[in-house]
C-alpha cells in the first residue's frame, strides 16, 4: 500500500504549481541546455553534455516525486474536525511545556511534506507529533529521546487549518 502524504490545501496548490512549472518551463530549459551541449561535439569527452544529462535526470526525478506525492495526497482540512477544540490533531497549533525545564514551545502539527521544525511546524510522524496526537489540554506525554524520556504537558490547543 502506498504511503499517504498529509497536506494542507496551500501545500497541495504549491506542489501543483511546481509540477506545472517543472513540466513546462523547466523541461524546456533543460532540453535547450542539452541541445546546446550536444553541439559541442564528441559526447564521450563533453562535460557540458554530462552536466546537462544529470540536470535532466534530476528534473525527471523531481517530477516523479511530486507526481507521487500528489497521487497519494490527503488534504488535512478534509478530515473530520476534532471531537473537541482541545484535542491535538493535524492542523492544530499546540503549546507544550517541558515538565523538567518549564520551557514552553509552540508547534503547528502538519503532514510530513510540510514539516519545518525551525519554523515551528512538526510532522505528525515525528516523535513529539506522534506522542501528542489525539491528546487533550492538561495531558502529560513522554517522548523517547537519545538523552532519555522527555515529559511534556499540553498547555493549549487551537485549530489552525487553512
Amino acid at each position: 500500500m502506498a504511503k499517504e502524504f498529509k497536506l494542507s490545501r496551500a501545500r497541495l496548490a504549491e506542489l501543483e504549481q511546481e509540477l506545472h512549472y517543472l513540466k513546462t518551463t523547466r523541461e524546456l530549459e533543460v532540453a535547450e541546455h542539452l541541445k546546446e551541449a550536444r553541439s559541442f561535439g564528441d559526447l564521450s569527452e563533453n562535460s557540458e553534455y554530462d552536466e546537462a544529462k544529470n540536470e535532466q535526470a534530476q528534473l525527471y526525478g523531481r517530477i516523479a516525486e511530486v507526481e507521487n506525492i500528489l497521487a497519494h495526497a490527503v488534504v488535512i482540512d478534509d478530515e473530520e474536525p476534532n471531537d473537541t477544540a482541545d484535542r491535538v490533531g493535524l492542523g492544530s497549533e499546540v503549546q507544550i511545556r517541558d515538565v523538567e525545564t518549564d520551557e514552553v514551545e509552540t508547534y503547528l502539527i502538519v503532514g510530513s511534506q510540510e514539516a519545518n521544525p525551525q519554523a515551528g511546524k512538526i510532522s505528525d510522524d515525528s516523535p513529539v507529533g506522534r506522542a501528542i496526537l489525539g491528546k487533550t489540554v492538561g495531558s502529560i506525554v513522554g517522548v523517547e529521546a537519545p538523552a532519555g524520556t522527555l515529559q511534556f504537558e499540553i498547555v493549549s490547543v487551537e485549530r489552525k487549518v487553512d
